[in-house]
């Protein structure tokens, strides 16, 4: 999946995209835009956050029991997204980040959740569409 949200990335114009706590993966899928997009590696979400926030951006977390929807949302030019792992969610806690907001996408069939590079598709989309508007 890793791979499959690089080429997203590089698709909507991220600037970056940022690891955290990732092992070995194979980058072969989206050389191309592992070229274009660069990659920042951090061992904890704290690192990141440290990051993104001293630089101003405005932090999403998206999670399918959220009650806030992606479409409701109007983003700033400096915001960043957060994808949790597939199976085990965001590595941390709501509670510790409270500036986090926490947005769902709108889901009407019987799947709990998305493929998170799908997930990242669909908001990165929102975001570029927003900001062309």
């Amino acid at each position: 999946n890793v791979p499959k949200i690089f080429r997203s990335a590089e698709a909507f114009g991220a600037r970056e995209v940022q690891l955290i706590g990732i092992g070995p993966f194979d980058p072969s899928p989206a050389k191309g835009a592992f070229r274009q997009v660069p990659a920042r590696f951090y061992d904890t979400f704290a690192e990141s956050y440290q990051n993104l926030s001293g630089r101003g951006y405005t932090l999403y977390a998206l999670s399918p029991e959220d009650s806030h929807s992606l479409r409701e949302e109007c983003f700033p030019a400096k915001s960043a997204f957060i994808f949790g792992h597939e199976e085990m969610g965001l590595s941390f806690s709501a509670d510790d980040y409270p500036s986090v907001r926490r947005l769902h996408i709108p889901q009407y069939g019987r799947v709990e959740s998305l493929n998170v590079s799908i997930v990242a598709s669909i908001v990165m989309y929102e975001y570029t569409r927003q900001l062309q508007a």
